[in-house]
């Protein structure tokens, strides 16, 4: 499982110090800045998993995206808000359940993995362990796990957590992101140009676009 290493921070990050995208809300429309605004705010209630279905699904979140320096982005609020509403990506694999059921299916499943192997809940796990209960969907491919696509069920976590935390303006600090270009626009269009309210990379060579180049 290959783990995020830079951690989201308040402005900025290792790449980008100082960077803050919120900055930028002024030069947005009202309906949009409410919007991502209104993601730094408190995150919103559980309103779709159950207690165990928020630990498990909190346990797995933190392995995908390795999140550990506060603030954290909210992934679990996030895609719970996003099931509760039912607003999914508007199509699912033929042979998995709508997202809502297999999110909880999946999860249960976690869960009686981590109990099979380990003893306890996947929440409750040793961090080692709980690795290796997720590592392990991840090494079945498009095999069986549960009556399930492992593959398909892979693709569901993490494009709902991924989903989750590249809306977050905490994530579009560590990627130099200032947010929506309308109604501004931009003006230095070109390969590293910058606009004046851009901060350069301090560490490009983290990029791993240019590291695969």
């Amino acid at each position: 499982m290959k783990r995020a290493r830079e951690r989201v921070g308040q402005t900025g990050g290792t790449r980008f110090p100082g960077f803050d995208a919120a900055a930028q809300a002024r030069h947005w429309d009202p309906a949009t800045a409410g919007v991502v605004l209104d993601r730094l705010a408190m995150p919103p209630d559980i309103r779709f998993f159950t207690p165990a279905e928020e630990a498990a699904a909190t346990a797995l979140c933190d392995e995908l995206l390795g999140q550990v320096k506060e603030p954290l982005v909210p992934l679990v609020p996030l895609i719970d808000a996003r099931l509760a509403e039912h607003q999914t990506d508007g199509w699912h694999y033929d042979d998995m359940p709508e997202d809502g059921q297999a999110w909880r299916d999946s999860l249960s499943y976690l869960d009686a993995d981590a109990r099979d192997k380990f003893g306890s809940g996947l929440a409750e796990c040793a961090p080692a362990d709980r690795q290796a209960v997720i590592q392990a969907v991840q090494d079945a491919d498009s095999g069986d796990w549960h009556g399930l696509n492992a593959g398909h069920v892979w693709s569901l976590w993490t494009r709902y957590a991924c989903t989750a935390f590249y809306a977050h303006p905490l994530a579009w600090n560590e990627i130099g992101f200032p947010g929506p270009a309308y109604p501004r626009g931009y003006k230095n269009a070109g390969v590293d140009a910058r606009e004046p309210f851009e901060v350069a990379d301090v560490h490009p060579g983290d990029d791993p676009l240019r590291r695969s180049s």
